[in-house]
């Protein structure tokens, strides 16, 4: 049944230190008894943008009180905002037991949201407050170290510069300079800087002061601290490791991810470790969902492919879309109805190439073998045999003319492009080495995580290396599906070492994870460079302290493929 709603506007919470949230609340009019269904967001409980997959009035339709709650210190709520603040567990804790004895609240509490409205969830869950039942995490990260603020040592540019100045700017800016004459002024400055930036506003050296954060004061703080303390917990892992909560969190997760989001490894990371560790047998009943989707688009046309009408989010394989999945997800945990949901495949992933949905009860999925695919001699690929010996491939990587970011798995000026773009034009320039196998004489079905050891050498002592796994169409429509970077000074993590410069040194690079099929007549291609600008930040080839350089050297690399240091790509091949 269906049912009438009320909605109330800024309901406020209070908070353990007195500090005030508001939330506006949609529930059904009738007055009795329902689950509540809870959000916490920073972008905004009044804005509708930050709730494009699930629709809130829809929900309290099907029996819920649904809460949407601006967190501390945005938009209507009390308090001072702290970017991914520890705290944010206290506040969560405080919020969902607050939620359970709302009027007409049943006691039973579930949370939702994508992105920091995730992260949100995972860190009130870590406390398991006594009235959450279950959580449902969309596109969120694991391990800030590894796709948050870093990727392989190298600064998440195009996601740093993007949460600071659009998505967080111009609340900080209102906040700051409420009926002051500045304001106006100020909010101009802040259009201008996020139009720039799918321009020139990137380029500026040095990092510590690009002027797109420190003109107005946006994150400067928080910059500053990434840059002189890029190991500090406080940015790295803990307070902003979901995956260090994972284990602790008792209630069971439905992760929803997309094969073209920034944190898709975080979604399986999150995924596996609740399956494997979770401390309860409701938390090791966690589910996973997984298009073709972005961070932002969760239709079927991503960048420059269309995956079917079965792959959008609003038409999930032709059985419902994702405001009927988590209805049923709630039900079967807040109301105890017994839909069967539980009693199906753990996980849902679609598999790009067919364009089909695919369920499995693992992830990696079962009947994977890790096949290694050597780069040879002439730029070609082959499963299973290392190169006899041949001569180095060579680049020149100049960080003041880098290879571009296009599309692929970001969060940063349009300009760019997300998702599946065409390759071709960076695979064009002479810093961009690239490694094909011959048509494919038969489908091959690679689902699963990817990675690349790499042979190289470079003239600098510091310098980045970047691998791509791109499926290459007959018509030569090159398609990225996953990609990695390794700063070589932070190739062992936390501990700082700098190339000898020109000897070969092995290196690891994790391009995370997808589900592709290579069909017939496709080509495998990896791309080797050392740019994805503005991606991530240019290593500007020198060893002085992170982001504080501001001129750049050329350095000459080298990618050895011999029998001595066999390159090769790991693929996760499915048996079938």
């Amino acid at each position: 049944m269906t049912h009438e709603i009320k909605v109330e506007f800024d309901v406020p919470a209070v908070m353990r230190d007195g500090t005030t949230l508001y939330a506006n609340i949609f529930r059904p009019a009738d007055g009795g008894l329902y689950p509540v269904a809870l959000s916490r967001t920073p972008y905004a409980k009044d804005f509708t943008t930050s709730f494009l997959y699930l629709d809130m009035v829809r929900l309290a339709r099907e029996g819920y009180i649904v809460i949407v709650q601006d967190v501390r210190g945005r938009f209507s709520s009390e308090g001072n905002f702290s970017f991914f603040w520890d705290g944010e567990a206290e506040d969560g804790y405080d919020s969902v037991e607050w939620a359970a004895g709302l009027p007409s609240s049943s006691g039973n509490v579930g949370m939702w949201g994508i992105s920091y409205l995730g992260f949100v969830q995972w860190a009130a869950a870590s406390l398991n407050p006594p009235h959450l039942k279950a959580i449902m995490p969309g596109f969120t990260w694991s391990d800030a170290r590894d796709g948050m603020w870093w990727r392989g040592g190298a600064l998440e540019l195009g996601i740093l510069a993007n949460i600071l100045v659009p998505s967080m700017g111009s609340d900080v800016l209102i906040k700051r300079l409420a009926g002051k004459p500045e304001l106006g002024p100020a909010l101009e400055i802040l259009i201008n800087t996020i139009d720039e930036l799918g321009r020139e506003g990137y380029n500026a050296l040095p990092i510590k002061d690009m002027p797109a954060i420190q003109e107005l004061d946006l994150g400067s703080e928080l910059l500053a601290d990434l840059i002189s303390n890029p190991f500090d917990p406080k940015y790295s892992r803990t307070p902003l490791s979901n995956l260090e909560r994972c284990p602790v969190v008792t209630v069971p997760a439905y992760g929803i991810g997309g094969w073209y989001d920034i944190f898709i490894q975080g979604t399986l990371n999150n995924f596996v470790t609740q399956r494997l560790e979770g401390p309860t047998p409701q938390a090791r009943q966690a589910k996973l969902i997984i298009g073709p989707w972005s961070h932002v688009n969760y239709t079927s046309y991503i960048g420059d492919l269309d995956f079917g009408m079965r792959s959008q989010m609003g038409f999930i394989n032709g059985q419902g879309d994702l405001v009927a999945l988590t209805t049923r997800w709630f039900d079967y945990w807040l109301k105890d109805i017994q839909n069967g949901v539980i009693d199906e495949a753990p996980v849902k992933i679609f598999v790009m190439g067919t364009n089909i949905w695919r369920d499995s009860q693992e992830w990696p999925l079962e009947n994977t073998t890790l096949s290694p695919y050597y780069l040879q001699p002439g730029e070609g690929i082959s499963l299973n045999t290392p190169p006899t010996g041949a001569s180095p491939s060579r680049y020149c990587y100049d960080p003041a003319d880098p290879a571009p970011t296009r599309g692929g798995n970001v969060h940063l000026s349009q300009v760019y492009g997300i998702g599946p773009k065409d390759q071709r034009p960076v695979e064009a320039r002479a810093d961009v080495l690239t490694f094909s196998s011959q048509p494919l004489k038969s489908a091959l079905e690679v689902i699963g995580p990817v990675s690349v050891t790499l042979w190289a050498a470079s003239s600098a002592r510091d310098t980045d290396f970047i691998a791509r796994l791109v499926d290459v169409h007959p018509d030569g429509f090159a398609q990225p599906l996953c990609d990695g970077i390794i700063r070589t000074r932070y190739r062992y993590d936390d501990r700082i070492e700098f190339l000898d410069p020109e000897s070969p040194t092995e290196l690891k690079i994790d391009l995370w994870s997808t589900a592709n099929v290579f069909l017939p007549g496709h080509c495998i291609r990896v791309d080797i460079t050392s740019s994805s600008f503005p991606r991530w930040d240019r290593n500007l080839n020198t060893d002085e302290p992170f982001g504080t350089g501001s001129t750049p050297i050329k350095a000459n690399q080298t990618i050895f493929h011999d029998a001595n240091h066999p390159t090769c790509i790991i693929l996760p091949v499915i048996q079938n």
